[in-house]
């Protein structure tokens, strides 16, 4: 299995009344997360971030013969100064074909209250096969499709691994991982671990330990995490949840662009070899 270093899909958003899309997704290979832990063979996917926050969200790898659809549901509860929390959520559909083409919608993140209808921002449609990711912006009066070179391979590993348990480098803290077992997600079997770091104080400027806590339950027939969870003080916890999960074909017609829209080709090397 090939294993990939972290790869960071940005879609810059800001939050009014809801979370506002600001432009075309954009990757940043070989990116790494804010902080002095430095996780390998996770993609970090930003699915509504906003003021600088990233949201850790599944990943999905271009695996073969291992189609399905799903409903990602997603809650990001922030803690405020005065111990109250806001809690934005979305639900979108993620789909993968037997070839390993994939297809996932982004939405704006709204309030969990259920008061603003979320929208549809964009469309992102890979081909490992041919190297390709289109990502074609629902919102845009331009109708464009902006076209990149898509890099993982159908025998990529997506899969977090935090540091071992014991002290980290440089005095920095201390991480703990935990086995949880087996459980079923949306009807499929999962094995879940948690991964606990505690950096020490004066690391951020913090004036105290801080605790980093992530957890994973993850179907090694599909080859992604079916549950994830993360809880950091600084951007809060996110919690992404693949429900309505249906293990056949998806609709053929989900691979097509949307009509009328026009190719922005972007890709600036040749596809890898492997």
């Amino acid at each position: 299995m090939r294993t990939l270093t972290s790869l960071l899909i940005l879609v810059a958003l800001v939050t009014c009344q809801r979370t506002r899309a600001q432009g075309e997704p954009a990757i940043v290979p070989n990116a790494q997360p804010v902080g002095p832990q430095k996780p390998v063979q996770q993609y970090y996917v930003e699915d509504g971030g906003a003021h600088g926050g990233i949201l850790e969200s599944i990943v999905v790898p271009p695996k073969l013969n291992a189609p399905f659809t799903l409903l990602l549901e997603t809650e990001w509860v922030r803690g405020l100064p005065d111990g109250g929390s806001i809690a934005t959520v979305n639900e979108r559909r993620i789909a993968r074909d037997a070839e390993g083409r994939i297809y996932m919608e982004r939405w704006y993140l709204v309030p969990k209250d259920g008061k603003v209808k979320s929208e549809m921002t964009a469309i992102q449609i890979s081909d490992s096969s041919n190297h390709t990711l289109y990502s074609c912006f629902m919102l845009d009066p331009k109708k464009r499709c902006v076209l990149v070179t898509y890099t993982p391979s159908p025998n990529a590993v997506f899969k977090f691994q935090g540091p071992p348990t014991g002290p980290l480098p440089d005095g920095m803290g201390e991480a703990i991982h935990e086995d949880l077992g087996t459980q079923l997600v949306s009807g499929v079997e999962t094995i879940g671990t948690r991964h606990i770091v505690i950096y020490n104080a004066g690391l951020f400027g913090n004036d105290r330990k801080m605790t980093i806590e992530r957890e994973f339950w993850y179907s090694s027939k599909l080859g992604f995490n079916l549950l994830s969870r993360r809880s950091d003080p600084r951007i809060g916890t996110q919690t992404f949840t693949a429900t309505n999960l249906i293990l056949s074909e998806p609709d053929p017609k989900l691979f097509d662009l949307p009509e009328g829209f026009q190719i922005v080709d972007r890709r600036r090397t040749a596809p890898p070899e492997y």
